[in-house]
């Protein structure tokens, strides 16, 4: 029996990247899947988002462990379409237990030099769109009268500053006062909420060239490449590794969303190879 069997789980960002594997790993588990993603680009995002292929394919690799899933194209900054989203996805599955919030976008910049937009679209993805997700899951997660866990992602930027990142680093701290408020309201219902803090995963989010040249403004760009970086994503690191796997944060998320961690709750989970002890 699985870890997480007869149960649903709502995954916000899955059509690609640590989505894609936090909704496979629960599904591995038996649980059943609600997986939105906005399957579009944000104009201040500077690399490639996710597509509707992309969510085509998280369906397909779920469908092929058996197990069933409502896959939705919803913009997490907008409240109305990821409601109808876990309303629809738990009318046809007839219940709500655990939430993983987990999309998210970066991009780079000074303080003073970001756009009001590029500030606006963080905030609103990266913590405005978690709060979205635990709001229309909530009631439903109540309603079923047996608890529920609510994981929500923020970073090792929700536990230090990063330069360049501001407004990712706000978005991520924000989501920890998020975490831990949510894990005192929702106490009495049973309902955990936990943050799990990955270090650099290894996703389109961090292999692209803006994140290149972030790491490495000395090198030419045609020189930058996943191999010759790897280096300098390992000094973020203790453990030395450059990144770690989308499933060793998707490992994180189902033990928080599991009865192993029933009495778990209120925590920041770094997955970070030790990088914020470093």
């Amino acid at each position: 029996m699985g870890r997480v069997e007869g149960k649903v789980a709502f995954v916000t960002g899955a059509a690609r990247g640590q989505g894609r594997s936090h909704a496979l790993r629960l599904a591995q588990e038996g649980a059943d899947i609600i997986a939105v993603d906005i399957e579009d680009q944000i104009d201040s995002v500077p690399y490639g988002m996710a597509t509707p292929d992309d969510m085509a394919e998280t369906v397909r690799q779920i469908e092929a462990l058996d197990r069933r899933i409502v896959a939705t194209k919803a913009d997490v900054r907008d409240f109305d379409q990821i409601k109808a989203a876990v309303d629809d996805g738990v009318a046809q599955l007839g219940r709500l237990d655990i939430v993983a919030a987990n999309a998210g976008i970066a991009s780079f910049g000074r303080s003073e030099e970001l756009s009001e937009e590029t500030w606006r679209d963080m905030l609103d993805v990266n913590l405005t769109g978690v709060w979205h997700a635990a709001k229309a899951a909530i009631p439903h997660i109540r309603a079923g009268g047996n608890g529920g866990s609510i994981v929500l992602t923020s970073s090792t930027a929700g536990i230090e500053p990063y330069e360049n990142l501001s407004h990712y680093t706000s978005a991520k701290h924000g989501v920890v006062g998020l975490m831990r408020t949510l894990a005192v309201e929702l106490a009495p219902d049973f309902i955990r909420v936990n943050s799990v803090h990955p270090t650099s995963v290894n996703t389109d989010m961090i292999h692209n060239a803006a994140m290149y040249e972030l790491f490495a403004p000395d090198m030419e760009a045609s020189a930058r490449t996943k191999e010759s970086l790897a280096d300098r994503y390992q000094a973020m690191n203790a453990l030395p590794i450059p990144w770690v796997e989308p499933v060793d944060i998707s490992n994180a998320v189902l033990f928080l969303a599991s009865d192993e961690a029933r009495y778990i709750t209120g925590i920041m989970l770094p997955v970070d190879a030790g990088s914020t002890t470093k």
